[in-house]
């Protein structure tokens, strides 16, 4: 007798790798976690898991982008830039 494969969604895959829908994509899509295509979902044969499983979790060390420094600082008096405070008039 043959062997079942278990297919899993992607969010069952979320929720037993302890990440988000979006990072399961992600591994699909760099190729890190095979997938077939069923109409618009995607599974993930359930043995695939622990091409994963021992990832390294968050954000890779490195240096922030000056443009990214840039969206997330805050602006101050002695950048140029007027702060105004909305309120009543």
């Amino acid at each position: 007798m043959l062997g079942r494969m278990s297919l899993l969604t992607t969010k069952e895959v979320a929720e037993r790798l302890g990440v988000t829908v979006p990072r399961v994509h992600t591994f699909i899509k760099e190729g890190r976690l095979p997938a077939e295509k069923m109409g618009r979902d995607f599974f993930i044969n359930e043995s695939d898991l622990k091409l994963v499983a021992n990832r390294k979790t968050g954000r890779p060390p490195g240096k922030v982008s000056t443009a990214n420094k840039a969206a997330t600082a805050k602006p101050t008096a002695s950048s140029g830039a007027s702060v105004k405070k909305k309120g009543k008039r």
